[in-house]
């Protein structure tokens, strides 16, 4: 029998659309593996909420896998070791992927293909990052005209079939038991609102996207709105590869109405791949150097601002809300997202860095291009970017999106509060004293960023 394959999932954890899963089972045998690399990724190994949705996508992976009369090995280390003590185990010289592009992967598969043949595969995302070139060939740094010349190239090519039988080796290499890696939260269990909300897994992204296909063509209006179900949800199931962006593509595109707005939603995780494609250290370092001299506050009272924002506590119902359903579910609503961000840096004056790391560590969806070029857009540090002096008013976005049913659901110090006053309750003179009082002013924070912005300047 021929000498197995190896074929090395990360954040691509699925069988259908998989185009490294499909060259190694034409090959022959394949022996399907996935190393916890928390070496590689030094300081951006998963967060905790990533790492409960990772306990089950594995589950989930290695049972499609036992249906077609395979498994997945599991192995814990750096990963271009693990693969070659793997191949000396097995005999094996050949390793399939889907090529990845955090800096730590791109580390990690160049070492791997020093020792052994790595194959890489697209399949992640719409077109190849680095593939959608200006004119003068040289990648995009903005969005718009990114997403324009990313329309000439679509749709994406149809997505592949799961192979009718993945070819198993002679042979079985030793695997670690997926419960000894300590994934799950235990003392305490805070992951019962996650299993409420979610089903990680091929089988769950699908179920997530039959139910928006319908409601895609709203997405424009809805989005907007917290107390809607207008999101698709689809973002963690994205990120961890458990559906392929041309899946979502073709299913969105082939239902009735106009689902240009979400199509170009789609399109940022291409656009955001790009930018750390070229700025590798985006997630630490500003992507304009304006703002570099920044005072960013710090010290007991910044401490403690931080804490009231991480805790929903701020006074401000808006950004509670938001805060809350994070720390519950794993996931905030996009338009609640940049309220609650703009907060704590401009509002608060806090590094969006910190920002960034929290929400790495509390979102299911924590993706590192994403998550820094989004905190880096409303900062006004990023290569394309809101200005800084855009400082967004959260009681306006309250009211303006019709957020009071959210309010109540994730803030229920609230629930007996008018629609007219719970978006402002200290103003309206009916908060309750279970609820805090804003933390700071709108007026005097603006007053205070826009100072600050000028003395950086």
């Amino acid at each position: 029998m021929d000498a197995p394959t190896l074929l090395w999932f990360r954040r691509d954890l699925r069988l259908s659309d998989q185009a490294a899963l499909v060259a190694a089972a034409g090959e022959g045998p394949v022996i399907p593996v996935y190393i916890l690399d928390d070496e590689k990724p030094r300081h951006r190994r998963m967060g905790a909420a990533s790492r409960w949705w990772l306990h089950h996508s594995l589950a989930a992976l290695d049972r499609h896998l036992r249906d077609k009369g395979s498994r997945l090995i599991l192995r814990r280390g750096e990963a271009a070791a693990e693969l070659g003590r793997l191949a000396e185990e097995t005999g094996s010289r050949r390793v399939h992927c889907l090529r990845h592009y955090e800096p730590w992967w791109r580390n990690a598969e160049r070492a791997v293909a020093k020792t052994l043949d790595l194959v890489n595969h697209d399949g992640n995302y719409l077109a190849p990052p680095g593939s959608i070139t200006t004119g003068s060939g040289h990648p995009y740094k903005i969005y718009t005209p990114f997403w324009r010349a990313l329309r000439e190239h679509m749709p994406p090519p149809a997505p592949m079939s799961v192979p009718h039988v993945i070819p198993a080796p002679e042979t079985w290499p030793e695997s670690d038991r997926l419960e000894d890696w300590a994934l799950l939260p235990a003392k305490p269990d805070w992951a019962g609102g996650f299993r409420d909300e979610w089903t990680p897994g091929e089988e769950g992204a699908k179920d997530r996207l039959e139910d928006f296909v319908p409601r895609a063509a709203a997405y424009d209006i809805d989005r907007n709105l917290p107390s809607d179900e207008g999101s698709s949800r689809l973002s963690p199931h994205l990120h961890f590869g458990e559906i392929s962006p041309a899946t979502v593509w073709h299913h969105v595109v082939g239902a009735s109405g106009d689902s240009t707005t979400f199509l170009k939603e789609l399109a940022w995780r291409d656009y955001a791949q790009n930018v750390i494609l070229q700025f590798p250290d985006y997630g630490s370092k500003n992507g304009r150097e304006t703002l570099d001299g920044l005072a960013w506050r710090t010290g007991k009272t910044a401490d403690a601002d931080r804490r009231a924002w991480r805790l929903g506590r701020t006074g401000y119902p808006i950004v509670d809300a938001g805060m809350r359903q994070l720390w519950a579910t794993g996931w905030m609503h996009n338009r609640v997202r940049m309220i609650a961000a703009s907060f704590l840096i401009k509002h608060l004056l806090v590094d969006w860095r910190d920002g960034e790391a929290w929400f790495w560590d509390t979102l299911v969806d924590a993706d590192y291009g994403n998550n820094s070029v989004n905190w880096q857009w409303t900062a006004g540090t990023g290569v394309d970017s809101n200005m800084f002096v855009r400082i967004m008013a959260p009681l306006v976005q309250s009211t303006k999106f019709d957020a009071a049913r959210y309010i109540r659901q994730w803030v229920p110090e609230l629930a007996d509060i008018p629609d007219s006053a719970i978006h402002d309750p200290e103003a309206a003179g009916c908060r309750p004293d279970a609820y805090p009082a804003k933390i700071i002013g709108h007026r005097e924070a603006r007053e205070r960023a826009l100072a600050a912005a000028k003395r950086a300047r």
